[in-house]
């Protein structure tokens, strides 16, 4: 009978948490395409806005609309700024988590080799104890009797 991987329990723990990695993972990478997003929406509003500023100054416009326009660019200009720092930060965490994920999963790889070499060494042993038992029931099959007179 094959004895059990004495490491088993750190086997399935260790791919537990590869498995909890891959899934923060993933929504990091979420959160990374979410920003990304944002400041796309932003960097577009803010193209579109400064494109009716461009034609409300071709036409002609106040004092208060010039200052309300540019008040409003300079915000949006902020916005864009922030968006581009959470996105810079986003690819950061996902970076790490992708980095985290690479140690987890050589962990399990390591846990798996010793697993797959103790089961190959318990085989070795049971295949030698069963050559063993049939060695000794040919010897007796084959050893000669005394006949009885």
């Amino acid at each position: 009978m094959v004895k059990p991987f004495p490491l088993q329990t750190l086997l399935e723990l260790s791919q537990l948490r590869m498995d909890e990695s891959a899934k923060r993972l993933g929504e990091l990478l979420a959160g990374e395409q979410e920003a990304g997003a944002r400041l796309i929406l932003l960097q577009q509003y803010r193209d579109e806005y400064n494109g009716r500023f461009v034609v409300a100054a071709q036409n002609g416009i106040g004092r208060d609309a010039w200052s309300n326009y540019q008040s409003f660019l300079a915000r949006l200009d902020d916005a864009i700024m922030q968006a581009q720092a959470m996105v810079a930060q986003s690819k950061l965490r996902t970076a790490d988590g992708q980095r985290e994920l690479a140690v987890k999963h050589g962990k399990v790889k390591a846990f798996d080799t010793l697993s797959q070499r103790h089961r190959s060494r318990e085989l070795g042993v049971e295949n030698r104890k069963e050559q063993k038992m049939q060695d000794e029931h040919a010897a007796r099959y084959f050893q000669p009797r005394d006949e009885e007179e």
